[in-house]
């Protein structure tokens, strides 16, 4: 049986094991040899990712003719409007085509969310909202770029859910062995 690993990524942090001119890296909070992240978040993006050393696993996560759904919580600026959810839902136009449908809905700050180093910006007169949104392919900084153009630029992006695993209990930095390998 594959070993599966499933880390909270800290903000700021590199989505691999090599040396990065001084950044800090996966490596930095998870001493365990042999496991390679599953798929990517970029440096900017927090929460879950899924490291294993199982080849035909990595490529079951990672790769979107497979269809594993990501899950995620977006915090955007501006006001949420049902349009916006709606046109999140049925896929938005990119420069590099369409998107695929995606779940998206209106919610409240996710509970006991951790404080992001450093804080996100406030400004007084311009509103947050959050969104928790699915998908099913994985495009380079795909959620930012759904969340713009619909008008709502991302301020901070949680992965929580890949599949069947879940991010809970895992604090950033922290890491824990995987129950179940089978997607």
């Amino acid at each position: 049986m594959a070993s599966v690993i499933l880390v909270n990524k800290p903000y700021g942090v590199l989505c691999q094991f090599s040396a990065a001119g001084g950044r800090p890296t996966l490596a930095d909070f998870v001493a365990v040899r042999g496991v390679y992240p599953a798929g990517r978040l970029d440096r900017d993006s927090e929460g879950l990712v899924v490291l294993t050393g199982d080849g035909s696993l990595q490529a079951r996560v990672a790769d979107p003719r497979h269809k594993l759904e990501k899950r995620y919580w977006v915090q955007v600026e501006g006001t949420l409007t049902e349009a916006a959810l709606e046109r999140l839902r049925t896929g938005v136009v990119l420069r590099d085509g369409p998107t695929r449908p995606a779940s998206a809905r209106a919610i409240a700050e996710p509970a006991g969310l951790w404080p992001r180093d450093p804080p996100i910006r406030s400004r007084r007169h311009i509103p947050t909202a959050w969104i928790e949104l699915g998908l099913r392919e994985g495009r380079n900084r795909q959620v930012r770029r759904m969340t713009a153009a619909v008008g709502l630029p991302t301020l901070r992006l949680i992965r929580f859910g890949i599949g069947p695993w879940r991010l809970e209990g895992l604090a950033p930095g922290a890491w824990r062995r995987a129950l179940s390998t089978s997607v």
